[in-house]
């Protein structure tokens, strides 16, 4: 059985555990590891429908990759502000990709209440591990890195990314 298929609540336990809690949703302080990025876009995870993205497809444009789950409040939290800029920016080469931990049902609901309007992958632990390579020191969930279209980590946040802090982000990067 994989790993994220267990109930919600023995997830919540394990996340917990190593130190995936509730955070402060700041900028973190020291840059993300640049080395990390070639593990980052070698990467291919399933889709919604089971097909694997590579995400080196979105390579050259300006990447915001959120990891995040649906049982997750400031995931559930940022996810309108995400929707909003995706929409807002995506004629100017800003894609957003969804990197979720959790079975693809729940998923699949919460986008679709949701609205969601970018990508959304399925990660298991080889999404913890991509988030580690980002950067994600703490462990926190939700966690964002976005990348400029050199492919550099321009910022990382550990919990909720608020839409107009993200938004002067990506405005710098254009």
């Amino acid at each position: 059985m994989k790993f994220f298929t267990q109930a919600p609540a023995l997830m919540l336990s394990i996340f917990l555990a190593f130190g995936l809690g509730a955070c402060s949703g700041q900028p973190d302080k020291a840059p993300a590891p640049q080395a990390g990025t070639a593990k980052i876009f070698a990467a291919s995870l399933p889709d919604l429908d089971g097909k694997p993205q590579a995400l080196k497809q979105w390579q050259g444009k300006i990447l915001v990759l959120n990891f995040w789950a649906p049982w997750c409040p400031p995931c559930r939290a940022e996810t309108p502000g995400f929707i909003r800029l995706q929409e807002k920016y995506r004629a100017q080469g800003v894609v957003f990709v969804g990197v979720a931990l959790d079975q693809k049902d729940k998923v699949q609901a919460f986008a679709d209440e949701m609205g969601v309007n970018y990508p959304i992958l399925l990660g298991e632990n080889d999404a913890v591990e991509l988030a580690k390579a980002a950067g994600n020191r703490l462990g926190g969930l939700p966690f964002t890195a976005v990348f400029g279209k050199n492919g550099a980590i321009a910022a990382t946040v550990t919990g909720e990314y608020k839409a107009e802090a993200l938004e002067n982000t990506l405005n710098s990067l254009l």
